[in-house]
């Protein structure tokens, strides 16, 4: 665990176990709520492409997902809108705004794992020409850095402290972020007190919901990849 990450999200309140669920409604007062969204599906979705730090725009169907998401997202009381700053993210996050009345800030912090010489490629395409690489980081998930790339512990270590210090500013109010598949992994991960190698085995489908709470730094999360249905 990076030592950087204070308060809100550190091992020892994870430690100390989760809160009684009655007296979690009780404290509401003094809760830090976290809306936590996927952006909506991409125009290379269906090929499989290793995107990660690229820009690439969403598709119709992914726009239709972040609409139905905002009008689920309207129905909540939301305080401060953030996202990543790729394309992806950033659309998704304005579809999201003008339902809610915000304007979303991007930040850097929160972009998806860089994936280095892999960017680009289709699955397929990365066995083929890096078949060791692959192999090696099927291996160790959470440990493997692809050349030019981020490992998701490196992903971790950038993500947490960010959100950490966006936790602390707005202490007690909701906080919306959209952000991505690893990222929303690396951070339910956290949350659950799970192993990073544990990120393959949570799913994060295209403009899904998570719902987290924070109480005097133990999180509770309340809803995992909701995807709402018109």
């Amino acid at each position: 665990m990076n030592s950087a990450i204070p308060d809100l999200l550190n091992s020892q309140a994870l430690s100390q176990g989760s809160i009684p669920h009655r007296d979690s409604e009780q404290m509401s007062s003094g809760r830090t709520r976290l809306y936590l969204v996927r952006h909506g599906e991409l125009v290379t979705s269906h090929e499989w492409r290793y995107v990660g730090h690229m820009d690439v725009a969403l598709n119709d169907k992914g726009r239709a997902q972040i609409a139905r998401l905002a009008r689920r997202l309207s129905m909540e009381k939301i305080d401060t809108l953030l996202s990543s700053d790729l394309m992806r993210t950033v659309e998704s996050a304005w579809i999201i705004g003008r339902a809610i009345g915000l304007e979303p800030a991007a930040e850097p912090a929160f972009r998806e794992i860089h994936l280095g010489r892999w960017e680009g490629f289709t699955r397929e395409e990365i066995i083929e020409r890096f078949p060791q690489e692959f192999d090696l980081r099927s291996l160790d998930i959470a440990g493997y850095r692809i050349q030019g790339g981020e490992s998701f512990a490196d992903m971790r270590d950038r993500v947490l402290p960010k959100l950490t210090a966006f936790l602390e500013q707005y202490r007690g109010n909701n906080i919306l972020l959209v952000a991505h598949g690893g990222v929303n992994r690396v951070i339910l991960c956290h949350a659950l007190g799970l192993d990073l190698k544990m990120v393959p085995r949570i799913d994060q489908a295209y403009g899904c919901l998570n719902i987290i709470d924070f109480f005097n730094g133990v999180p509770v999360v309340r809803l995992m990849n909701e995807t709402p249905f018109d």
